[in-house]
């Protein structure tokens, strides 16, 4: 790129850099004000609609991460390809996501809740990730691709790729916002045949386990069709709002001071000529 065009193109982008920013800001001003309104429940005494818990995870149907074959109670994997963008910017793009779908109790002194996990915004748990060179993929990420029948997996593999895979263990301590909802009043177990809860995903648990805790469960989290956020973390509730104070702080002065600053260069570029616009 030629030095006339670098300060108009970077100008620009410092424009619509600020305007994410600032949304960006407000988005997380949004979550740390829920954070803060949200009153912290017990699982005995939960109310329903939108509440924060925290306790440890309690396997329901015990799996196998994909990658790792560690032993878990959900998991997350991310499969990723190097972009290169015009300026030159290198970045990872996701290019497949898949959740395992299980449910896990959300256990306390005083009770436990149901969690689906389903569109929740997870920062909890193991997260491990390997990079590949391009031409060709290692095993297990390959047979995993294969069997799930990817169609542009051999066009991916010619380039890097990264294989991110996020589990949550029994016992892990967790901070959960979300929506409570009744628990359904029939029991999800009422045989003892292994071979029907293997066919219905609690497979290495069974028939007591999940009997005896779907029967202590006085509600099932998740995430609720109009909810701004489902957040299941490893960080504390101060921590979170610490976080998001400085987000939002960063977001709804930086943008804006950004903004500003782009418009003026862009001005000033007009003044002095060196703008090229279109005749």
């Amino acid at each position: 790129m030629s030095e006339s065009l670098f300060w108009p193109v970077a100008s620009v982008a410092g424009l619509a850099a600020g305007a994410a920013s600032f949304v960006g800001g407000f988005r997380a001003m949004r979550l740390q004000r829920l954070i803060q309104d949200t009153p912290t429940a017990r699982a005995r005494s939960v109310a329903m609609g939108l509440v924060e818990m925290q306790g440890r995870i309690r396997a329901r149907s015990r799996v196998n991460a994909p990658f790792s074959m560690r032993a878990c109670a959900w998991w997350e994997v991310e499969l990723q390809t190097l972009r290169s963008s015009n300026k030159g910017a290198k970045g990872w793009n996701t290019v497949h996501k898949e959740q395992s779908g299980n449910p896990f109790y959300l256990e306390d002194e005083t009770g436990n809740v149901l969690v689906y996990p389903q569109g929740a915004r997870v920062s909890a748990g193991s997260l491990i990730q390997e990079e590949t060179r391009g031409l060709g993929v290692p095993e297990p990420y390959w047979g995993w691709m294969s069997a799930r029948e990817l169609p542009l997996r051999h066009l991916w593999a010619v380039g890097p790729m990264r294989f991110r895979e996020r589990s949550l263990e029994e016992g892990s301590a967790v901070y959960v916002l979300g929506r409570a909802h009744p628990r359904p009043r029939s029991v999800a177990v009422t045989v003892d045949d292994e071979d029907v809860l293997e066919a219905t995903g609690t497979d290495a648990i069974g028939a007591a386990h999940v009997r005896q805790h779907d029967a202590r469960s006085s509600a099932v989290i998740r995430r609720g069709p109009r909810d701004p956020a489902f957040l299941i973390s490893d960080r504390s509730e101060r921590t979170m709002t610490f976080e998001y104070g400085l987000r939002a702080f960063a977001g709804l002065i930086g943008g804006p001071l950004l903004t500003l600053f782009s418009l003026w260069c862009l001005i000033e570029l007009a003044k002095s000529g060196d703008l090229p616009l279109p005749r």
